[in-house]
């Protein structure tokens, strides 16, 4: 099995280097991370730096929160650059923006090795429980050497199509649950003023065509008051701004995205980017 170096121990990418050491591979983790104890308990190796761990490793992961943080790994000082060696597979799983992907896939190719941009679905729900969703960017040799891996932290794993295609997907996600979820806020806000009872009208839409994980999974958090991150608020803002980005690039008016971008910015200004996305329903109520 291959050697794995993983960088990013987040709420996301923590279980998700779990779970591949419980699949049996060999998995080496920067030292610094605030979970490295965790996963050397678990049985990762530790690593002092980007480059020493991409010199280990036969795949490098990396699971971080935006662009310049991948950028800085892979291109900082000692960083996954100074030390993947040719034949090597880098992967990121992170979401950052399509044009990142690229040039990361660019440098890559420099330096003799394949890369693919892996962004996920499904929470910190999915990345515990092995169940992600992955689309995938990238050449269908990579993607094949790659698969087992995948299959240790998802279950809907599909290659969307060349390098950075994965990104764009994942941007297109976010806009679609962005805007849902601002759909379930504004539905249970106008029936909590109009004194219908949530638990109830949630119970019987979702057994009609408004049915969705969402509707599911956030409108009962809504419900139960329950915020904790699952996915933060700041981080889907930083999503739909990707998307926003996109946008332009393609000229396509991305109007209701620029619509719940703008309520997360106020969520953030209120002081709730670090609660869940469901927490959106926080803006309507005040």
């Amino acid at each position: 099995m291959e050697k794995i170096g993983f960088i990013g121990l987040g709420i996301m990418g923590k279980p998700m280097a779990l779970n591949l050491i419980k699949a049996g591979y060999s998995v080496t983790v920067l030292q610094q991370s605030k979970a490295a104890g965790e996963l050397a308990e678990a049985g990762a190796k530790t690593a002092s730096s980007s480059k020493e761990l991409a010199q280990q490793s036969d795949v490098v992961i990396t699971m971080l929160p935006d662009s310049p943080e991948v950028e800085n790994v892979v291109s900082g000082p000692d960083g996954v650059l100074d030390g993947i060696p040719s034949g090597a597979l880098f992967i990121d799983m992170s979401t950052i923006a399509p044009a990142t992907a690229l040039t990361i896939y660019d440098r890559m190719q420099q330096k003799g090795v394949e890369a693919l941009d892996a962004p996920v679905s499904g929470g910190q729900v999915g990345a515990v429980s092995a169940s992600l969703s992955i689309m995938v960017g990238g050449t269908e040799a990579a993607f094949q050497r790659a698969l087992p891996i995948f299959q240790s932290m998802g279950k809907n794993i599909v290659l969307i199509g060349k390098p950075g295609a994965g990104q764009t997907t994942k941007a297109c996600n976010q806009m679609i649950v962005g805007i849902t979820i601002q759909a379930v806020s504004e539905a249970f806000t106008l029936a909590k003023q109009a004194g219908v009872d949530l638990e109830k009208m949630r119970e019987v839409l979702l057994g009609g065509f408004a049915q969705s994980r969402i509707l599911d999974l956030h409108g009962k958090r809504m419900i139960d008051r329950n915020f904790a991150p699952g996915f933060k608020i700041k981080l889907h803002k930083k999503d739909m701004g990707i998307a926003l980005q996109s946008g332009e690039e393609f000229s396509v008016p991305l109007k209701a995205t620029a619509l719940v971008a703008e309520q997360m910015k106020a969520a953030l200004e209120a002081g709730n980017g670090e609660l869940d996305h469901s927490a959106l329903l926080l803006q309507l109520e005040q």
